[in-house]
């Protein structure tokens, strides 16, 4: 079965995501706000990865590049926060959700759930930007009308 290249960019993602915050969590840096932010990193990678696929096999069309490209950061963005909550609930669930939310901006007694879909709403955001600003990159790659 072959996957398509926005699936397969979209695990290029979660696989570089999930290695980042690992090798962050043994270096005792997760708590680092700044460094956690870098991730867009690895969604910026995984659609251009994709934009310039599609572009190398002549896919010039802009709204399928755009949908193409959503579609992998989303996909990368799903996959990834899934992984951190089946991470949760191995850690400890709500106890381990509860330290993480120490070095977040969380109200109250956060979930593993309710972080869960905070963080999918940041990571839905993040790879809207994502696609705007790559194809306004692209766009002078395309035909005009």
């Amino acid at each position: 079965m072959k996957l398509t290249k926005e699936l397969y960019n979209g695990i290029i993602i979660w696989v570089g995501i999930s290695i980042y915050f690992l090798i962050m969590k043994a270096l005792n840096l997760a708590d680092l706000f700044y460094l956690r932010a870098l991730n867009i990193l690895f969604i910026y990678y995984g659609v251009n990865r994709v934009l310039r696929s599609n572009y190398n096999d002549g896919k010039n069309s802009f709204p399928a590049n755009a949908t193409s490209a959503l579609a992998t950061g989303l996909i990368g963005v799903f996959i990834s926060i899934a992984g951190l909550v089946a991470y949760s609930y191995i850690k400890g669930g709500d106890n381990y959700i509860e330290s993480l939310s120490a070095s977040f901006l969380f109200g109250g007694d956060p979930t593993v759930v309710t972080y869960g879909i905070s963080l999918l709403f940041e990571g839905i955001v993040s790879a809207v930007i994502v696609t705007f600003t790559l194809m306004l990159f692209w766009k002078k790659r395309y035909p005009s009308d």
